[in-house]
């Protein structure tokens, strides 16, 4: 699998749309992912984690956790991924539970978990767990693999 382009909006510390184009850091070899303590790094590995499997990447968050502190309360929150994989490309994006501000009225509601996939043939999956699984068999791995 080789990322092409993350996007994560009112996740984590980015308390606004944050894009990571790894694109643009060639397709040969590794990358490095590097910075200051608390400069994000770890929300990356979040963000990709979570729109491939809809959990965080370590033991210790939780996918209810994922919305940004620092976000307008009007900002929606999200992670969308888009991957090659096996030279087929795909879109992953997911929306964790979160309580935002009313859309009519005051006061906030909860905005439940969501999922889409972008199929190589177009076929879109809205499913969570049908998205999941649909990761699991693109990659041919599960989050704990």
């Amino acid at each position: 699998m080789r990322p092409i382009k993350l996007i994560m909006n009112a996740f984590g510390p980015y308390a606004s749309k944050a894009e990571v184009v790894f694109e643009e850091l060639g397709q040969k070899g590794l990358f490095l992912i590097t910075g200051d303590t608390g400069a994000g790094k770890t929300t990356i590995f979040d963000a990709i984690t979570y729109a491939l499997y809809g959990e965080a990447s370590g033991k210790y968050r939780k996918s209810d956790m994922f919305r940004s502190k620092y976000a307008d309360g009007s900002m929606d929150t999200y992670v969308e991924l888009e991957f090659v994989c096996k030279g087929k490309h795909y879109i992953v994006k997911r929306v964790p539970k979160y309580e935002r501000a009313k859309v009519r009225g005051e006061g906030t509601t909860v905005q439940n978990e969501s999922a889409q996939l972008t199929m190589e043939d177009g076929r879109i999956l809205t499913k969570t767990t049908e998205v999941t699984k649909a990761v699991e068999e693109v990659l041919g791995v599960n989050k704990e693999q």
